[in-house]
Order: C-alpha cells, then structure tokens, then sequence
C-alpha cells in the first residue's frame, strides 16, 4: 500500500522538530523495509521546495508562505495540490496526520484518512486548564470529521480527547515505537551526578519545577550538575520562556544557579549518546499523550525519573523500571533523584528493567505490523 504522512516536522538536519518528527523518522523507513510506499508532505522550515529521498521515504518539502492572514490558506492549498499530484502518479491508499492535519484537505475518493492522537488543541487545554482557542478548535473538529479512523499512542489521550471530540469510528491504541537499536545501551563513561533533561524547554513539561528540586539534590550532592536539551518555547508576545527562566528563577536558587545549564537543540543521531552518559534521565511533564523521551532513555538503560500523571503509568512501574514523581512537587522530583544517586545496584537494576520495558511494549517490528494490520483493516 502507499502511506502518506501529512506533517511539517519529518527531521531535516539543522532544524529542531517534536515528537511527531521523531515518531515518523522512526515508522517510515520501517514501513518501507515492510514492502510499503511512504511519502511525507508538509511546509518545509525554508521559502523552497524540496524533495528527498532518505531510507526510502519520499520526503515533499513544499515553500512556506509568509503573506500575512492567509498563510493557512496557502499552504492548505499547497498541500492539496501536491497530494493530488502524488495521488495520480502512484495512488495513495492511507493517509495520515495528527490532529489538524485534516482541517482543509480535500478528500480524495478511494483513500482512507486516519487521525494519529498525538495530542491535540483540546486535549491540552484540558491538561493546562485553559480555554479552547476558537479557531484551533474549530480546526480541529473540522479535522474529525473528515477522519475515517483514529489510532492513539496511549490509552490516557484516547480517553481525555474523546472528551471533547468524537471518535467513535474505528479507532485502536497503538504505542509509538522506539527504535531501540539507535536508543541503545553502550559501555561509555557516566558523568556522575549529571542530571538531564530533554524536550521543548516549557511550562508543560516541568523544566520550572526540575530547576526547582536541584537544590534539594545539591544538599548531599554539591558536585551535581543540570543539563537542559531542547529548543525554547516561545510566549503570545514573542518573549523566550528559558529567558524568562534566567531572569526570575534562577536568580531563586543561588549560588546552584551556575550549574543549570541549556545546551539547546541536538540531533535525533546525537541524543543517545547524551543520555548514555547521563547519570539519571528526568522528564517531570505536566501532561504528555505518551512521551517518547522517557521511553527512549529507557531503551539507552538510564535510570529514568516520570511524570506519575497522564499516561506515566502506562509507561514505568514505579520502582521497578523507573520513578513516577508528582511533577508539579520538586522536592518530590528530588527525592527521585536522589534515590538513583544513593543506591547504585538499585538504579542499575531499574536500568536494566527498563530497557526490557521498552524491547517489549515499544518494539518497532510488533508496533509497525500493528499499524499495518490496522491499515489493511481499514482497507477492508
């Protein structure tokens, strides 16, 4: 069959990019070597169009618009009039996105269009308790209703989005996969008490709260050290969220607040390396819709520290394969910490259950034949 991901965020080297990019960089080239045609479609980071082809996967950047009001619209278009080109040359036969991703394409008779729950408008305003947006909420149930299934990457997205929309067509939970030979375990040198923290640096994923606990871990661990991974979130006005760190929190927390430090962005082939030396890996988000960063810590046998709300538990089985902390608690975060640095066999035992954790429930070979039985279903 032929797949087409409708997305802006497939990895392009020198571009940050969230968990759908890494999830699609991961799925495609496995659909692929499964015998399947896969093609991605999305507005590219530059006023260029680009084609690619990486591990198989036909990669169509179309030329971002600037023109102020109407920039949705002419990249809807765009967007529609490539797939119609790609569709006539080789007939596409599912096409997927996340939530939006729907909005203002025009169906094609004879192709199935599913919605991936990654975590949508709805979703997180439910999660950081504000208002839905009239219009990314209007977007967004425009979307469903185009939808002819849904898949989602946790029981707990599932559940809360159905809340608000509906998806009650056919619909199965199916876990993001996890590359585990890229996230993988290697005998390198551990920087001890070395704490690290990657994702978009924001309210949500409770950086505010991990800058918080580490005095608490500096209190018997002078020596420790916070290394924050990932690219800035940014306020309506325009101002920088790690801006607004340095300014009003880590002023809080002298004379700790030398050794809090943003390393920015990295690669998707960078990040394992920096978790392997990692002494423990946290990640205390107020809400994920699963959470690929902790699972693929996980798989590099890390010690990880998550979020007990939201889909944690689906995730880590608190004190088995990891810690589950009430995010929104540093000294809670720090407690967690400060268990892996106390107790080495302990945090080298969650390690190893971890990585058995992930090679079982996120194996890219059972996940990706899960999506393809879905698919041929579909088809049916």
């Amino acid at each position: 069959m032929h797949i087409c991901f409708i997305s802006n965020e497939y990895p392009k080297e020198g571009f940050s990019h969230g968990g759908v990019g890494t999830f699609l960089k991961t799925i495609a080239p496995k659909l692929v070597a499964a015998g399947h045609t896969v093609s991605v479609v999305g507005i590219n980071y530059e006023r260029v169009d680009e084609i690619s082809i990486e591990e198989g996967v036909t990669i169509f950047r179309l030329k971002r618009n600037t023109t102020k009001g109407v920039i949705w619209l002419q990249n809807a278009i765009a967007i529609n009039k490539k797939i119609k080109a790609i569709h006539k040359i080789n007939p596409i036969s599912i096409i997927e996105s996340a939530e939006l991703g729907l909005a203002f394409l025009r169906k094609i008779k004879g192709i199935h269009y599913v919605i991936r729950l990654h975590g949508g408008h709805h979703f997180f305003a439910e999660a950081e308790n504000r208002g839905i947006d009239w219009w990314k909420g209007f977007q967004e149930k425009r979307s469903f209703s185009k939808a002819d299934a849904f898949i989602a990457v946790s029981e707990y997205v599932k559940s809360h989005t159905s809340k608000y929309l509906k998806i009650e067509k056919f619909n199965k939970i199916i876990y993001s996969l996890v590359n585990c030979e890229h996230f993988s375990s290697t005998n390198v040198p551990v920087i001890n008490h070395n704490i690290v923290f990657a994702g978009t640096i924001c309210e949500k994923k409770g950086v505010r709260q991990l800058i918080q606990a580490l005095p608490f871990v500096k209190e018997k661990f002078p020596e420790t050290t916070l290394s924050l991974y990932g690219r800035d979130w940014f306020f309506s006005d325009g101002s920088s969220y790690i801006e607004m760190l340095k300014l009003k929190e880590l002023p809080r927390i002298v004379p700790f607040d030398k050794d809090v430090i943003f390393r920015g962005t990295v690669s998707y082939n960078e990040i394992p390396e920096i978790y392997r030396k990692a002494h423990v890996c946290v990640f205390p988000s107020h809400m994920e819709t699963l959470g690929l960063v902790a699972p693929e810590a996980m798989a590099c046998e890390k010690p990880v520290v998550f979020s007990q709300l939201g889909p944690g538990p689906e995730v880590i089985q608190d004190g088995y394969n990891g810690y589950l902390v009430n995010p929104q608690d540093p000294k809670d975060i720090a407690k967690a910490i400060l268990k892996v640095f106390e107790d080495n066999e302990k945090a080298m035992l969650l390690a190893k259950n971890a990585r058995k954790t992930v090679v079982e429930k996120f194996n890219p070979e059972t996940i990706v034949q899960q999506n393809i039985d879905f698919y041929n279903t579909l088809l049916k």
